[in-house]
């Protein structure tokens, strides 16, 4: 299935030492008015609390820092209650430049700065909705 939209407000916003990044870019999803959308965010962290999909689950990966977020992008849409869903995926690196990647989970904290920018998608709607094969909240369209 596919559907499509137009490109609407763009949200730039510096996320502060020590905030939470799932919780952060939560927040400024829900103040920004976007329930639908795109993201990316680059900076730094103190720590990362990643993820890996496996049997259904979510194992946690914990890494030390400080950290450059590398990459982190990823999309907002809400569940079936109509709460904010933050669906990222985050890749970061050490002083040696090794790279980590996965799921963006609670627990990352951001180090000197973050830098998110996000884009609304209008005219979309996007829910999020369990999927007892997967145990994911799978994208409705």
């Amino acid at each position: 299935m596919i559907v499509t939209g137009k490109a609407g407000k763009t949200v730039f916003s510096r996320l502060l030492e020590n905030e939470d990044v799932f919780e952060s870019i939560k927040d400024r999803a829900e103040a920004g008015g976007i329930r639908a959308g795109f993201f990316i965010l680059i900076g730094t962290v103190k720590h990362a609390t990643l993820g890996f999909y496996k049997d259904g689950k979510y194992e946690t990966i914990r890494l030390e820092g400080p950290l450059e977020i590398a990459s982190c992008t990823g999309n907002v849409a809400v569940d079936e209650k109509g709460e904010t869903v933050i669906h990222a995926h985050i890749v970061v690196s050490n002083e040696k430049g090794e790279a980590f990647g996965g799921h963006l989970m609670k627990g990352s904290e951001v180090g000197a700065t973050a830098e998110l920018v996000m884009v609304e998608a209008v005219g979309v709607k996007v829910q999020r909705v369990h999927d007892e094969k997967t145990k994911l909240n799978l994208w409705k369209l």
